[in-house]
C-alpha cells in the first residue's frame, strides 16, 4: 500500500495541487530527520513496551519494531482490514507480563493473541461497524470497546486465554456519533470510571459497577451496570485524543484546540480547580501527549497539528501554558505521539500519514529556538504558514508546468 498521494483524479482543485507540490518538495527535505522508520502502510495505533514498539497498521498487520536498531523483529497478520487499535493484558492477572494482545479492526472484530506463540486465541464479532478503540481495565478484568456504530461494549477478560469468543457483560448506546476515544480509571476491582469521546465533540463520563445482585446464568460472568455521571461538551467537533493525566482530562480536537480540565478522584469534574484556557493551534490537533519528565521534575505537553510537533510548558497550569518549541520533521500530518524512555535520553515517537515513524529527543523538543530563527529546514516560510495562494518561485513554476502540460 503506497503512502504517496493519489494523483489519478482528472480534475483537482488548484489548492490541492499546490499542497501536493509543497509536500513533494518537503518529503526530500525531511527524508533523514528523526531516524525515520518507513512503513508499508500507515500507523493507526502504537504501544511502547520497553525498547519495542508495537504498531497497528492500516494494512491489517501488527509490527514489532526494535527501537534500538529500527528493525522489524516480528509481524502479526491480524486482520484483512485496517487495524485501528491494540491493547495488552496480563496472561497471569496482576503480574504485569502483558503477554496477551488484543486487536480491533474495520472488519468489526476483536481478536486475542498470545504474543509468545503468536497464536490466535479467539475472534469475537464485536460491533456492527468499525472497531475504533479498546481500553483494558485490568483490575476489573474488563475490556471496553468503542465503534463507529456509536456503541460501547464491555467484555469479560477473566478467561481471556481460552479459545472462545469474549463474553459481553454490558453495553452503552448513548452517543449520537461514532465513538473513537476511550480512557478510564479503576476505583476498585468492582468499579471504574470510563470516559468516552465521539466525533461530535461530546465526552461522556460513566460509572461502571459490577452487578453483585443479579445472578447470571450458569458459567457466565456477572453483568456490569453503567451510570452516566457527566456529559461534557468542551469541543465544537471531533475529539481526536483523550488522555487522563495528573488529575486532568487532556483532549485534542479538530476544532484546533487542546483543552485541559480537572477531574476529581471519583472521575467527575473538580470544582476546586478552574479549567485551563484552551491552547489554540493553527489547524486541527490530531494527537497530544502530556508527559512527566523525571530528570526535570516537570510535566510538559506535546501536540501534533498538521505536520508540526509542538512542545508546551505546563508546569504552572494555574498561570498559563506557554509554547516552548516546535519541530517540522514530517511531510504529512502527524497522527500519533508516544513516549519512549530510552537511556539516557527520553524520546517522543511520532507517526504520520507520510508512512514514517520518527524519534525526537525530548530535550531537543523543549529547547526554544534563538530569536529570529525560522522553524523550517531551508530558511523559507513553511508551506503551511503561507498566505493562501502565496507560492515560492519554484512552486509557481512547477504548478504552471503541471497545469499546461497537456496544452
Amino acid at each position: 500500500m503506497s503512502n504517496k498521494p493519489d494523483k489519478s483524479s482528472f480534475l483537482r482543485a488548484e489548492s490541492e495541487l499546490v499542497l501536493d507540490l509543497a509536500r513533494q518538495g518537503k518529503e526530500k527535505k525531511v527524508a533523514g530527520l528523526g531516524s525515520p522508520i518507513k512503513l508499508k502502510g500507515q500507523a493507526l495505533d502504537m504501544f511502547v513496551r520497553g525498547n519495542s514498539l508495537w504498531v497497528a497498521e492500516n494494512t491489517g498487520f501488527v509490527l514489532v519494531i526494535d527501537l534500538i536498531t529500527n528493525e522489524t523483529v516480528s509481524t502479526y497478520r491480524c486482520h484483512q482490514a485496517p487495524l485501528t487499535t491494540l491493547a495488552f493484558v496480563d496472561r497471569v492477572p496482576g503480574s504485569g507480563d502483558e503477554k496477551i494482545m488484543i486487536t480491533g479492526s474495520w472488519d468489526k472484530t476483536i481478536k486475542v493473541w498470545d504474543t509468545e506463540t503468536k497464536e490466535l486465541l479467539s475472534t469475537t464479532q464485536a460491533h456492527s461497524d468499525f472497531v475504533k478503540a479498546l481500553l483494558v481495565l485490568p483490575k476489573c478484568n474488563l475490556l471496553v470497546s468503542a465503534g463507529s456504530d456509536k456503541v460501547l461494549r464491555l467484555w469479560d477478560l477473566s478467561n481471556v486465554t481460552e479459545k472462545d469468543p469474549l463474553v459481553s457483560v454490558g453495553s452503552i448506546s448513548a452517543h449520537s456519533r461514532p465513538v473513537e476515544m476511550l480512557d478510564g480509571i479503576t476505583l476498585s476491582g468492582d468499579s471504574a470510571v470510563l470516559y468516552s469521546a465521539d466525533t461530535m465533540g461530546v465526552m461522556n463520563v460513566w460509572l461502571l459497577e459490577r452487578d453483585a445482585v443479579a445472578q447470571p446464568a450458569d458459567g457466565l460472568p456477572p453483568r456490569w451496570r453503567t451510570t452516566l455521571r457527566e456529559n461534557l461538551t468542551h469541543h465544537r467537533t471531533r475529539i481526536n485524543q483523550l488522555v487522563l493525566h495528573d488529575g486532568y482530562i487532556w483532549t485534542a480536537s479538530a476544532d484546533e484546540t487542546v483543552k485541559i480540565h480537572p477531574y476529581s478522584s471519583g472521575g467527575q469534574g473538580d470544582e476546586k480547580k478552574r479549567p485551563i484556557k484552551p491552547i489554540q493551534h493553527p489547524t486541527g490537533v490530531k494527537a497530544l501527549l502530556p508527559l512527566y519528565i523525571p530528570s526535570l521534575d516537570e510535566t510538559y505537553l506535546f501536540t501534533a497539528s498538521g505536520d508540526i510537533i509542538r512542545s508546551w510548558d505546563t508546569s504552572d497550569l494555574d498561570d498559563k501554558v506557554e509554547q516552548r518549541n516546535e519541530i517540522d520533521g514530517h511531510w504529512h500530518d502527524v497522527t500519533l505521539l508516544k513516549a519512549w524512555f530510552a537511556s539516557p535520553d527520553p524520546y517522543i515517537l511520532s507517526a504520520s500519514l507520510d508512512g514514517t515513524i520518527r524519534r525526537w529527543k525530548v530535550k531537543d523538543l523543549l529547547t526554544p529556538k534563538p530569536p529570529g530563527e525560522r522553524s523550517d529546514l531551508e530558511g523559507n516560510t513553511p508551506a503551511h504558514r503561507r498566505a493562501p495562494g502565496e507560492l515560492t518561485e519554484e512552486e509557481e513554476r512547477e504548478l504552471d508546468e503541471l497545469l499546461n502540460e497537456d496544452d
